[in-house]
């Protein structure tokens, strides 16, 4: 072969050596087989200096890849950074990038425990302990400490004899478990310079000892660098987001005041409206209930509800508003029911309910609770909101269906209370102005009533009261210390009814009829003024009576009947001369006979006729003959045995006690009164 072509040949060998990325030791074979070819001399060198050239083009052609690798390295972390989405995920992808341009055996990254005070392992590639995996350095432990506590680069050919850094048991237990030799830590630093802050330590390990060179140092350090920004961004971003929460939070919270103010104004407009149209103590009851979606009562300050229940959309009753518009209970008339109150708290009907006192109590305990806070209280499952003037009470507003009332519409429930008491102040100056009016006419009726009936009753009209309408008279008394109590006590008592009343020998009070018997008008009526009173109060009660001469003759019976009931030890309580036998009699104004013979022994009348018997026969010659059976017989002509199956049939009919003193006398006037009707 000519030399020249040989020399081209072994030249061209090392270009395509260069070209395919042959390791380093496969040049040295160019020259070794060109001297085996016979090569020699000056050819021999030239082919030698061209090995060492390709030589230095291949490390260079090494370092740009190296360079290329760690650039495109890099720039994907800068990319992950960009689209920072999982921080756990940037990290990881950091670590394995590390462990692989390193070309190590593992890579770990730590970050500091900020509320233990320690260092844990945060990241881990390449490891196989689980000891190792679970270690945690405090401040200046290891090499780990030391980089952390100096900010910056440490690299260790040989951990385990390297003196530099304080070892632990733990640290060089997990070190040795893992296997690891060679070790390079770098800080994360925010910021730079002196004033840079350490978050962190990013690491690359060997199993072997190896030196790392300051271009790895470099490598590792710029990795750590993009961990830190991962690290910080990461941190902005879930401040951002708790930020952005927060002021979420905080738009929601101001978009609800908002919503709850502009709810306040629209209620306070519908009120105010309300009491400037005219509207009623009702109304307002009505207004709160459609505006709290509850049920709603007003009472007084003795606890007796003043209106009927308004029912409100999320109510007990449902949608259906107020109720009638009578009042009820302490404010209507005795022995009426215009209202359904709420369960629990008073009873309804004119006898005062099954526990009226008792709850009532209750009730006005809530409201000086109420009065005390200054605030609505939560009795027995209900809303209670005290309804003043000044520090008088006035009565309560009570909120049933809604026990979770939030704070605007608890707010809006307490101011309810003021409108309410602005129209019970109204209400009661009206009325008391009226009861003066009327006061006056029902003296005139009581003094003279045949002075001028038809002036009367058309006083009366003009007053809205129907004298010729029928009435019940109540006349009331109670102890002297406290009698100017019992004339404000009346008014409150009829306040919301149609009843009227006046001072005349006591408190009178006119009371229209409503099928409730006068007894049980003047029970109803004396349990709740004695609450109002706060001592006890008798009432007497007559009627119903209509025109101006019967309600005299009402009150006259009536004012007998009381007298007796004082006199009778009956302090407190309330009755009518149809309950007292045969002293009605006496004291009734028209001296019911026939209705005291009818109500004793009506029931014996009544069997004899049904079953052809001679009871009350048999009993007025018992009663004749002092009570003897001996005699009796004889005078009935009959056996003993007889006599004593009777009397054993008006005791089953007349009950056990026919025979006591009281209602002995009352049995024989019933007896002789008969057999003088009889002629």
């Amino acid at each position: 072969m000519p030399k020249n072509t040989s020399v081209a040949a072994h030249l061209r060998r090392l270009l395509e050596l260069l070209a395919s990325g042959a390791p380093a030791e496969d040049f040295g074979t160019v020259a070794t087989e060109a001297r085996r070819g016979g090569v020699g001399g000056d050819d021999l060198a030239e082919i030698e200096q061209a090995t060492q050239a390709a030589l230095r083009v291949h490390g260079a052609l090494r370092q740009h890849q190296r360079r290329e690798a760690e650039l495109t390295a890099l720039f994907d972390t800068a990319g992950d950074l960009a689209a920072l989405r999982d921080l756990d995920a940037v990290l990881r992808s950091i670590v394995r990038r590390a462990r692989m341009l390193l070309g190590t055996d593992t890579a770990y990254l730590t970050l500091p425990d900020e509320e233990a005070g320690d260092t844990f392992m945060r990241v881990t590639d390449g490891s196989v302990s689980e000891l190792f995996q679970n270690l945690r350095l405090q401040l200046g432990e290891g090499l780990g400490g030391l980089v952390a506590q100096t900010a910056r680069p440490y690299a260790t050919p040989d951990y385990r004899t390297d003196q530099r850094f304080h070892h632990t048991r733990s640290i060089d237990a997990g070190v040795l478990d893992e296997g690891l030799v060679a070790i390079l830590g770098v800080p994360l630093l925010l910021g730079s310079g002196s004033g840079g802050k350490v978050i962190g330590a990013l690491f690359a390990a060997d199993r072997t000892p190896r030196t790392f060179s300051p271009d790895e140092v470099a490598l590792l350090c710029s990795l750590a660098n993009h961990a830190a920004i991962a690290i910080d961004t990461a941190k902005a971003m879930t401040d951002a987001r708790v930020a952005l929460a927060e002021l979420a939070e905080a738009n929601a919270v101001i978009r609800e005041r908002s919503a709850a103010m502009q709810r306040a104004e629209e209620s306070h407009d519908r009120l105010s409206d309300l009491v400037l149209r005219g509207g009623d103590v009702a109304d307002v009851a009505a207004a709160v209930a459609d505006l709290l979606e509850g049920d709603v009562t007003v009472f007084d300050a003795g606890g007796w509800p003043l209106t009927p229940t308004a029912h409100g959309a999320g109510g007990a009753g449902g949608a259906g508003g107020a109720g009638g518009a009578g009042g009820a209970g302490g404010s209507a008339p005795a022995g009426t029911s215009g209202t359904d109150a709420p369960k629990g708290f008073v009873g309804t009907d004119g006898t005062g309910g099954t526990g009226g006192t008792d709850d009532a109590a209750a009730l006005v305990r809530a409201a000086e609770e109420s009065r005390a806070t200054a605030h609505a209280v939560v009795h027995d499952g209900r809303w209670v909101c005290a309804v003043l003037a000044g520090q008088e009470m006035l009565g309560s507003l009570v909120l049933s269906g809604r026990p979770d009332l939030d704070g605007p519409d608890r707010r809006l429930f307490e101011r309810s209370s003021v409108v309410t008491s602005l129209l019970l102040l109204l209400r009661r100056s009206v009325a008391e102005a009226e009861n003066r009016v009327r006061g006056d006419l029902i003296t005139d009726l009581l003094t003279a009533p045949d002075r001028d009936p038809a002036g009367l009753v058309a006083r009366g009209r003009n007053l809205g009261i129907d004298l010729n309408r029928p009435h019940l008279v109540l006349v009331a008394s109670t102890d002297a210390d406290v009698r100017e109590r019992l004339a404000g006590a009346a008014v409150q008592y009829l306040f919301g009814g149609d009843g009227v009343s006046a001072e005349h020998a006591g408190t009178v009070m006119l009371v229209p009829a409503s099928g409730a018997t006068p007894g049980e008008a003047a029970g109803a009526a004396a349990e709740q003024l004695t609450h109002l009173v706060g001592a006890p109060v008798t009432v007497a009660g007559a009627g119903p009576a209509a025109g101006p001469r019967a309600l005299a003759d009402a009150h006259a019976e009536a004012a007998r009947c009381l007298q007796a009931l004082k006199v009778l030890g009956r302090r407190g309580a309330g009755g009518s001369a149809g309950e007292l036998g045969f002293l009605g009699v006496l004291l009734g104004e028209g001296h019911d006979v026939d209705g005291f013979v009818k109500a004793t022994l009506g029931p014996l009348l009544e069997y004899d006729d049904r079953r052809g018997t001679q009871l009350v026969r048999t009993l007025a010659a018992y009663f004749g003959c002092g009570g003897s059976l001996t005699r009796a017989k004889e005078e009935l002509h009959v056996h003993i045995n007889t006599v004593v199956q009777r009397l054993d049939r008006v005791q089953a009919i007349l009950g056990p006690d026919w025979n006591s003193p009281e209602n002995a006398l009352e049995l024989q006037l019933a007896l002789r009164l008969r057999l003088l009707s009889l002629g």
